[in-house]
């Protein structure tokens, strides 16, 4: 049967490349989308400095970890939450990559991973240590029992199907043996990845570079992603990218991706 959409939790991760250019972007998307919860990266402004009041104004309360021109999460929710922490557990680089919160009875891990090919090896290191950080987090809510979704931008290609083809050297961060094999570790965990427990194969792009032209080519990769914890999985209905937003006027390079589980107590199998 077709899921019941209406009765779910809507969820969405999004890296807006600046929340001051894209502002009435997002309020635009959120006025039409209606999600339950945005997760979005690259901000790229201190917290004083993000637009809540106007979030606000539109239904959402607002969880922002900001920093000066780079970087930076914010998490949207409609209703209440509350602030489980500001920084990833064991990840000690300073830069404002991550925020946690329990909302809708879920923990929502809301991450923005290195990129991992400035730096030389030093700054694929810092990628690296934010993964190992991921996954003793991610293992520890699993012993706990807790119900959780890592969302964001992960800068991470994990098969070749998720870049089109050309569109990255093999020596890129993205798609390294090292950085792919770290998101098989957060997998063997027993998170889901979202999008391909829905469509198992096929282009599912969610990022096209500026340059090159990346998107009128459909040059693009696969690099947001949401991981489920065993029971979310067990409520997971939909996942799809909003590639209609790459083709709006100012766009950010990403788009949304989306995704919707049965709200607790409502399994998806029974819809």
């Amino acid at each position: 049967m077709t899921p019941d959409t209406t009765a779910a939790l809507k969820l969405a991760t999004w890296n807006v490349n600046s929340i001051r250019q894209r502002q009435d972007l997002v309020l635009d998307w959120l006025a039409r989308e209606k999600p339950d919860v945005l997760m979005m990266q690259e901000i790229k402004c201190e917290t004083p400095q993000f637009p809540a009041d106007v979030f606000e104004q539109a239904g959402y309360r607002c969880a922002v970890v900001g920093q000066k021109s780079y970087n930076g999460v914010a998490t949207l929710v409609r209703g209440p939450f509350e602030t489980v922490t500001d920084c990833l557990p064991g990840f000690t680089d300073p830069a404002a990559r991550y925020v946690e919160v329990h909302a809708h009875g879920v923990v929502l891990g809301n991450l923005y991973l290195p990129n991992g090919n400035s730096g030389g090896e030093a700054g694929y290191a810092i990628k690296l240590n934010f993964l190992d950080a991921l996954a003793i987090r991610a293992r520890d809510m699993l012993e706990q029992g807790t119900d959780f979704i890592l969302a964001g931008d992960y800068n991470i290609c994990p098969t070749r199907e998720d870049c089109a083809p050309g569109a990255l050297g093999p020596d890129d961060a993205l798609v390294r043996p090292q950085s792919r094999a770290a998101w098989r570790r957060l997998r063997w965990l027993g998170l889901t990845d979202a999008l391909r427990a829905i469509t198992p194969n096929g282009e599912a792009y969610t990022f096209w570079d500026y340059q090159a032209r990346a998107w009128e080519r459909d040059c693009g990769l696969r690099i947001d992603h949401m991981l489920l914890s065993p029971r979310m999985a067990e409520r997971l209905q939909t996942a799809t990218p909003d590639r209609a937003e790459r083709g709006l006027p100012r766009p950010s390079d990403h788009v949304p991706f989306v995704v919707t589980v049965a709200r607790a107590g409502v399994s998806a199998r029974s819809q």
